[in-house]
């Protein structure tokens, strides 16, 4: 490897290491977790690393059951006691 394609390779690692992209690191994974982890990644052609980039870019698009019920909680609309709610469920149960 050339000498400048060295200190591109130095200064490309500083770069990335110096605030690109925040980082995260998981300390006391267990051995059969990170096992398990290492196969999946090998079978889906990434390092570890871009297994787990991808799998928490992923997981983080997804919006959870709490924040999808906290988006629908602010919306204005029609509000309805939960014992119509629960009669209207049932009348319609009935009907099938």
């Amino acid at each position: 490897m050339g000498a400048q394609r060295r200190r591109w390779l130095v200064m490309r690692r500083q770069w990335r290491q110096n605030g690109a992209m925040p980082s995260i690191q998981v300390k006391d994974v267990p051995e059969a977790t990170h096992a398990v982890l290492r196969r999946r990644a090998a079978a889906a052609h990434q390092s570890l690393q871009e297994y787990l980039r991808s799998w928490l870019i992923e997981e983080a698009s997804r919006p959870t059951v709490d924040e999808v019920l906290d988006r629908a909680g602010g919306r204005a609309g029609g509000t309805a006691p939960l014992e119509e709610v629960l009669e209207g469920l049932h009348e319609d149960r009935d009907r099938r």
